[in-house]
């Protein structure tokens, strides 16, 4: 059994294009995605924590802005939901599942059960004590992707 790990934070916003807009006016090179996703994902640059004490070496962590309606399709949140939601990296699937029962004993409620994601993971998101989102992902497997689904249709 692996340690799950935080590796991606998505931040749920009411207009990723005005969000997008903000942090390149701020100077964030911002990574190019085809026309038809740009109202719903976009990738965020990131590095490393420069907390005292964490080793500068460890490999960065993805930060995506979502649209809610997005955010719905693939975590089960309410397409009014905005807020962040902390991605746990869990390397086997069948983990995925077993985190997600165990949730529920300690105070979380189950948002999306367990599936396997179109990005090719097992993923499940859970609403947690704090309040916090917490999304359970499988190291995803290119063999288990499929087609994303038609962002002109979210």
């Amino acid at each position: 059994m692996s340690t799950p790990r935080i590796d991606q934070i998505n931040v749920v916003v009411t207009d990723v294009p005005a969000a997008t807009r903000f942090l390149e006016g701020l100077g964030v090179e911002m990574p190019p995605i085809t026309p038809e996703w740009m109202p719903h994902h976009r990738g965020v640059p990131s590095a490393t924590s420069l907390h005292v004490g964490h080793d500068l070496a460890e490999p960065t962590f993805g930060i995506d802005l979502d649209s809610a309606v997005f955010a719905h399709e693939w975590g089960g949140l309410s397409p009014l939901f905005t807020g962040v939601v902390l991605n746990l990296q869990i390397e086997q699937r069948s983990e995925v599942d077993r985190l997600h029962d165990l949730a529920g004993s300690l105070g979380g409620t189950s948002l999306k059960a367990p599936y396997d994601a179109f990005w090719g993971s097992r993923y499940a998101v859970i609403s947690a004590p704090g309040p916090m989102v917490v999304g359970l992902r499988s190291t995803p497997d290119a063999a288990m992707r499929t087609v994303p689904p038609d962002a002109s249709a979210l």
